[in-house]
């Protein structure tokens, strides 16, 4: 039986991942920021071949809890950095996490002989920091693609800049070490949907559906979205579970960067979705998924989907 450590593995992506694995039988060990908080990974308890899982403490900025954490495992997956709109100090909260958590885990990883794979889960503001906004240079009807450049703003909301720079830290070291003695692979989510396995009421993923279902616009960056009607590239939070897997267990990957994505509606016709209803207007393909298909073996679900999924989850609820 093959060990995968996956950093974040109880989050809203992490916890699918985990399920991923556990289900094709592997011994998973999932990061623990807090492991005496036993309600936050409850959740996990109830999962299929839960028996085979394992909790470890784990901050990505310590050294020796990441060497601790990632001894012993085949596989690596890194989905663990913080998806915070709103924080008190950028550098703290997101970037010094994000960033110097990557350089650090990449540190380690190099001297962890048992490792043969990793996966990052990065995002799609490591390829357009302005998500879901077209990058400037860009035709109105251009389809982005793994062979753009990505491209940054300093004037992009922070949690996009921190996934861009930890982005670019995995590609800097991929091309300075083109045998490392295992593979990286990158997969790149974009607006991701769905049920969150646990109850939790943090998760941010689950707050943006929350905040799109009743037209809700905490802030002014929210308030651009809808004043603007932006189209939105959505995908499956089991669907990028599973492009975790297939990126974690097929050969010969190393250095690839995967899009992963369905399709693009329009935010009014996400929130009609997600009350349940049907979109007035049709899906576009703004991100490509054809590399992801192609290579991953991954057939992506509608956009729909997950979104009637959320609706019918929280009818009822209060808005």
């Amino acid at each position: 039986m093959k060990t995968v450590g996956i950093i974040g593995g109880a989050g809203f992506i992490g916890s699918y991942v985990t399920k991923q694995f556990l289900e094709n039988g592997y011994r998973v060990k999932v990061s623990a920021t807090d492991i005496s908080n036993q309600e936050k990974y409850a959740h996990l308890s109830a999962l299929k071949n839960a028996e085979n899982m394992e909790l470890a403490p784990l901050d990505v900025q310590h050294l020796d809890q990441l060497k601790a954490f990632t001894a012993g495992c085949d596989i690596l997956v890194h989905c663990g950095t913080p998806f915070q709109l709103e924080v008190e100090d950028p550098q703290r909260d997101l970037l010094d996490p994000t960033i110097k958590g990557t350089e650090n885990f990449l540190r380690v990883v190099s001297e962890t002989p048992s490792v043969k794979k990793v996966v990052f889960v990065a995002s799609v503001a490591a390829h357009n920091t302005d998500f879901p906004m077209p990058a400037p240079g860009f035709a109105p009807a251009h389809v982005y693609t793994e062979k753009d450049k990505p491209y940054c703003s300093q004037e992009s909301h922070p949690y996009c800049q921190a996934k861009y720079y930890a982005d670019q830290a995995v590609r800097k070291f991929t091309q300075e070490n083109p045998a490392p003695g295992f593979d990286i692979v990158t997969v790149s989510p974009v607006g991701v949907m769905g049920n969150q396995l646990s109850a939790r009421a943090d998760s941010t993923s689950m707050g943006v559906q929350f905040l799109f279902k009743n037209k809700i616009a905490p802030n002014p960056f929210i308030q651009t979205f809808y004043d603007l009607d932006v189209s939105w590239a959505l995908v499956d939070v089991a669907d990028v579970a599973e492009s975790v897997y297939k990126a974690a267990i097929l050969p010969n990957l190393h250095g690839k960067h995967y899009l992963i994505t369905s399709e693009s509606y329009r935010v009014s016709d996400i929130s009609l979705m997600l009350n349940g209803k049907e979109p007035a207007g049709q899906p576009t393909t703004v991100y490509s998924n054809a590399l992801a298909t192609q290579d991953l073996g991954i057939h992506f679900k509608p956009a729909k989907l997950p979104l009637h999924q959320y609706a019918k989850a929280t009818e009822g609820a209060a808005a």
